[in-house]
């Protein structure tokens, strides 16, 4: 597994979520390689090898009726509770400008108390916030979370789950069940 592979797992999660919302599809277009390419801003060989990876672990499976990559749900999520803050830990570096994440992100901001006065950011000469930087699962999330908001939702709150303590990442964990649920 490569970092990525959760960041594409997740945008299929959203996508998949979208369509529930909505109770139509959603253009089956945004499912192919090509689609989540430029969604995401991931290279095409790249997306293609993380589907691959993800279906031979089980983190993903072809629908049935229209072979569309569906996430497994609660393996997704099982992984990320448990698994993800060892395999891809969170160190928080310098100070930068760039766009909340973690407990500063906007589904979370106000809902715990913070020690400091520092913010967790992912790098982004756009961002308007400032705060300590946190490399973000791959370079591109800066880009597909413009394009997508319930995508920024579960990315911040990986984040969280990443860098927080029991407390935090619990608070976390629930949000992110009922976001990918949604």
């Amino acid at each position: 597994m490569k970092s990525q592979d959760i960041f594409i797992l997740l945008k299929l999660a959203s996508l998949q979520a979208q369509e529930n919302k909505d109770l139509s599809s959603v253009d089956a277009a945004l499912y192919t390689v090509r689609g989540l390419a430029e969604e995401l801003g991931v290279g095409k060989s790249e997306i293609n090898n993380s589907i691959n990876r993800s279906i031979s672990v089980g983190l993903l499976k072809r629908d049935r009726k229209n072979n569309l990559p569906r996430p497994n749900l609660k393996a997704l999520r099982e992984f990320i509770v448990y698994g993800l803050k060892y395999v891809f830990p969170a160190k928080p570096s310098e100070i930068t400008r760039g766009i909340p994440t973690a407990f500063a992100a906007p589904m979370l901001k106000g809902q715990l108390m913070t020690a400091g006065e520092m913010i967790y950011v992912w790098p982004d000469a756009k961002g308007r916030d400032k705060g300590q930087s946190v490399t973000p699962l791959f370079k591109t999330v800066p880009y597909a979370i413009k394009r997508d908001s319930r995508l920024y939702t579960s990315l911040a709150l990986v984040d969280a789950i990443r860098l927080g303590g029991p407390r935090e990442a619990h608070l976390a964990e629930q949000l992110l069940a009922e976001s990918l649920e949604a």
